[in-house]
């Protein structure tokens, strides 16, 4: 699945092992919040995700852990993924994730899907797009910079850093 390889490097320890990780996701994963890029073949090659006060692209809450991952796994978990939970604020679209099939990348698949963000903030009102990105992907952050991104500040894990697999996000916005 393309947005748990895309993800599994900060995520992987908190929603592994693979083959549930991929069964949360699938289960949660809601289509109306989320931009695709497909080839002629109709083959996946990246999506972008957003989350309105309407929904998100992967949800499902305490219940759907529990679904998949039983109730301690969920009760551990829980804690774990609410501290990646950011707020919807008013006039700010916010990404909820995005990732390019590997075989795609370089080809404009991302700055794609951006623009494709930019203009569902714009339809929806907003002027602002929000982003974060982890300091492990500086490729990701390059390309936010090049189309307009600007960072507005940092957030850190604090003591969780091991088990999330990242230390610091850099918040970004872009107008639109």
């Amino acid at each position: 699945m393309l947005y748990w390889a895309a993800f599994q490097g900060k995520l992987g320890r908190v929603l592994g092992p693979e083959r549930l990780a991929i069964d949360f996701i699938e289960r949660g994963l809601d289509p109306t919040h989320a931009i695709t890029a497909v080839d002629e073949k109709g083959r996946l090659l990246g999506i972008a995700g957003f989350k309105t006060k309407g929904g998100e692209l992967i949800g499902g809450g305490l219940g759907l852990l529990t679904i998949v991952y039983g109730a301690f796994g969920a009760i551990w978990r829980l804690p774990l993924l609410a501290m990646l939970e950011r707020p919807v604020e008013p006039g700010t679209l916010l990404m909820d994730g995005i990732a390019v099939a590997e075989d795609a990348r370089g080809q404009g698949v991302g700055t794609l899907l951006l623009e494709r963000v930019a203009e569902e903030a714009r339809a929806r009102g907003c002027g602002v797009v929000r982003l974060d990105v982890i300091e492990a992907n500086p490729r990701a952050r390059a390309l936010y910079e090049r189309l307009g991104f600007e960072a507005v500040g940092t957030l850190s894990t604090g003591m969780f850093a091991a088990v999330l697999g990242f230390k610091t996000a850099t918040i970004m916005h872009r107008r639109v």
